[in-house]
């Protein structure tokens, strides 16, 4: 590190330690603000994770409105100030955290503050200092415009994707799919928003210097783990395709050829991910392609010739699409057995049963 890496460095812990000692006598919400900073300061090393606690805990739906918009306020106060690639990494992480782990009521009070402005505005955040710095600052925008894309993915849909995908009926005990109890409609308008979000996080991919940086793996590893949830509930929903008049099935036909673009993308976002330093704590999944005569049948129902076909070859069609979800999450054991629940496909469940009970065996 040069001389002013060093000063810079420096002169940051000094502003770190001067913004606690100001928030313990002058803030209203000094708790709030001491763990903010402390979270985010200037040193290169992950969040702690005491501070991140402290914060979640500080906006949970308990806690009243005021402090939890006050919260969001400090968030992005700090992103809009900051010059330094480290606090604004950081900053976002802890952000990421607080939307994974904390409470709904927390990107409901989000949503109210991104009607007047919108919340991260660093899209031209940039951090000349050293070329890691402007290499960290390409991947600071792209982080950013994936959270702000999720939270906007959140408005829409009205659940949040990684946290509230499964749901159940009043009364039953069956976990289901949130895209299981979409009307037409709303799958067809809600797909491509799923698929937008799933660009965005797939473009999340870090470049020169950054890519070795360990606080930056660190945070791509929190995008890498919410990659299979949105890709497994845009396949999900096209266990209802054979459902479908001819004009909703064209639509989905042509949201479906997306999604098959988008596995291959996806695949290439975790064999990349594979080679990072912290990839021995993530379990990256095999996706599978259908065959080509499954996108055929597909077609082929569409243009009508498979109105009068056979019903036995669409519930083997039916189960190919399960077996493809399937696939797709099989190396995540705790997430795997929700899924039996997710199709009404006859033999679907007793393949999906078969299949844990030979994995099972194998380990």
């Amino acid at each position: 590190m040069g001389t002013f890496g060093k000063w810079r460095r420096a002169f940051g812990a000094i502003k770190d330690s001067t913004t606690v000692g100001l928030a313990k006598v002058s803030s209203d919400f000094k708790n709030l603000d001491i763990a903010i900073v402390k979270a985010t300061n200037h040193e290169e090393c992950l969040p702690k994770d005491l501070h991140v606690k402290r914060i979640i805990v500080g906006t949970l739906f308990a806690v009243p409105r005021a402090d939890v918009g006050y919260c969001i306020h400090a968030f992005s106060r700090r992103l809009t100030k900051t010059k330094n690639w480290i606090v604004a990494v950081k900053t976002l992480m802890v952000l990421h955290r607080i939307l994974r782990e904390g409470d709904p009521s927390f990107r409901e009070e989000l949503l109210v503050h991104r009607r007047r402005r919108k919340f991260i505005q660093i899209a031209e955040f940039r951090d000349e200092s050293s070329q890691l710095a402007l290499d960290c600052s390409s991947w600071i925008q792209m982080y950013a415009a994936f959270l702000e894309e999720r939270v906007e993915c959140f408005r829409v849909l009205g659940f949040d994707i990684e946290t509230e995908w499964l749901t159940t009926l009043p009364g039953g005990g069956k976990a289901y799919s949130r895209t299981q109890l979409m009307t037409v409609d709303e799958l067809l308008s809600h797909l491509p928003i799923m698929q937008q979000l799933l660009h965005r996080l797939i473009t999340c991919q870090p470049e020169g210097a950054a890519f070795h940086n360990t606080l930056i793996q660190h945070s791509l590893a929190l995008v890498i783990r919410e990659s299979l949830k949105i890709y497994s509930l845009t396949i999900l929903s096209f266990n209802q395709f054979f459902n479908l008049n001819k004009d909703d099935a064209v639509i989905a036909l042509n949201i479906y050829k997306k999604a098959g673009k988008q596995a291959g993308q996806l695949a290439d976002f975790y064999n990349m991910g594979k080679h990072l330093r912290v990839s021995m704590n993530i379990q990256f999944p095999s996706l599978s392609q259908p065959p080509p005569s499954f996108l055929a049948t597909m077609e082929e129902y569409v243009n009508g010739a498979s109105s009068n076909g056979s019903v036995s070859y669409i519930k083997l069609v039916r189960l190919t699409i399960f077996i493809l979800i399937y696939t797709c999450i099989q190396q995540l054991e705790n997430e795997c057995f929700p899924f039996l629940f997710l199709f009404e496909t006859e033999g679907a469940s007793s393949y999906c049963g078969r299949a844990i009970t030979t994995r099972d065996q194998r380990s």
